[in-house]
């Protein structure tokens, strides 16, 4: 399986949340990188953020985003 553009963009925002506390969230600005707003967007239909726009994780991307922190810290140990 390959990782599509959209996906990995997905991933990328994901792993931009701090995961120390359930109330700290993120806000992809109206000015960012179009890539960006339309991952927080996707996200969002996935039902992973409360906003489009970021916002807090879900219950659901908040295990997301831990998973994929686990698995970039595996992957990244070797370094």
């Amino acid at each position: 399986m390959q990782l599509n553009k959209n996906l990995v963009e997905e991933m990328e925002l994901l792993l931009k949340f701090d995961l120390s506390s359930a109330r700290v969230g993120l806000k992809v600005h109206s000015n960012a990188d179009a890539d960006m707003i339309a991952a927080a967007k996707r996200l969002y239909e996935k039902a992973l953020v409360e906003h489009e726009d970021g916002g807090f994780l879900t219950t659901l991307g908040h295990e997301a985003a831990e998973h994929l922190q686990a698995a970039q810290q595996i992957l990244t140990s070797s370094e």
